[in-house]
């Protein structure tokens, strides 16, 4: 399964808030702030993307994000808001203790009068970072477009304290109808962030910890993700991804880490639960 098309959410106003940063998803000290190389460490913070629970998230938003605090998720990535204003979904993230770790938002939100719309929906709830889904990049003429795009929204986006970044799937480490690498050129000809979807990465054959350590300038928040080959998902040490190896990469590299597993088996909370603790007993092994 996979979300290769561009969310778009139902946006909301709320009054304008200013801006908070989140913690980064990161060991965590016994005086509770973010771990310094060499300091004693006592936890690790975890973020989901919510498309995990998306069974839940259309009926019940308020009772997907509560129950994936309880879980122990410290943050959530939207995909939709699925007509929610903007004051309710921030109030359920205090309620339960979350913070917004970004959005998954299609370039159609950022065109015209939504631009603004997106940029005060995103500073009600306290999110800073904005991540495009998809684009298919078939042509050079797709790849420019989007570029063209991008450098248009990026400096408003940044005015208001927010950062744009693209999301992988695996057909951008291919070469497209004209012969391009589409990550290659959104690499040279841009200066976006980007979220690494690290399965994505290996499906396409490429080692996703040596792409972290070769790109880590251009990285601040990670996908870790499992499957099964292709399309197939997996929840987390559960498929033929190298998981384990990517969550020490990203410990080293002090990158965001926000869990995606996308299979519903046999429901989306189920899954992201098997994720959690998958992730606590790799925590265990390394004495936090």
């Amino acid at each position: 399964m996979s979300r290769r098309g561009a969310v778009s959410a139902p946006w909301e106003k709320g009054p304008e808030q200013p801006l908070t940063f989140a913690r980064p998803f990161c060991m965590i000290t016994k005086k509770g702030a973010a771990a310094a190389p060499g300091e004693e460490c006592i936890k690790m913070e975890y973020g989901l993307q919510l498309f995990s629970v998306r069974d839940v998230t259309e009926r019940d938003m308020e009772g997907a994000l509560r129950q994936v605090a309880e879980m122990g998720y410290r943050s959530v990535e939207f995909a939709g808001f699925f007509g929610h204003s903007a004051q309710e979904i921030k109030g359920w993230l205090d309620k339960y203790g979350l913070t917004a770790s970004g959005t998954h938002t299609g370039m159609s939100e950022l065109t015209g009068d939504k631009l603004q719309e997106t940029i005060a929906y995103h500073q009600a709830i306290g999110c800073q970072n904005l991540i495009v889904p998809y684009e298919s990049f078939a042509t050079k003429g797709e790849i420019d477009a989007f570029i063209q795009r991008v450098q248009q929204v990026e400096p408003q986006l940044n005015a208001a304290g927010i950062t744009l970044h693209y999301h992988n799937h695996d057909h951008e480490f291919k070469p497209n109808q004209d012969g391009l690498i589409p990550e290659e050129e959104l690499l040279a000809r841009t200066n976006l962030l980007l979220e690494v979807d690290t399965y994505w990465v290996y499906a396409a054959g490429k080692d996703p910890v040596a792409f972290l350590q070769e790109h880590k300038d251009r990285i601040r928040v990670i996908h870790l993700k499992d499957g099964k080959g292709g399309d197939a998902c997996a929840s987390l040490g559960q498929g033929i991804a190298p998981v384990a190896q990517v969550r020490q990469a990203a410990i080293q590299l002090g990158l965001e880490m926000v869990v995606e597993s996308e299979g519903l088996e046999p429901t989306g909370l189920e899954e992201v639960r098997r994720c959690m603790d998958f992730l606590r007993s790799e925590d265990q092994k390394d004495g936090n």
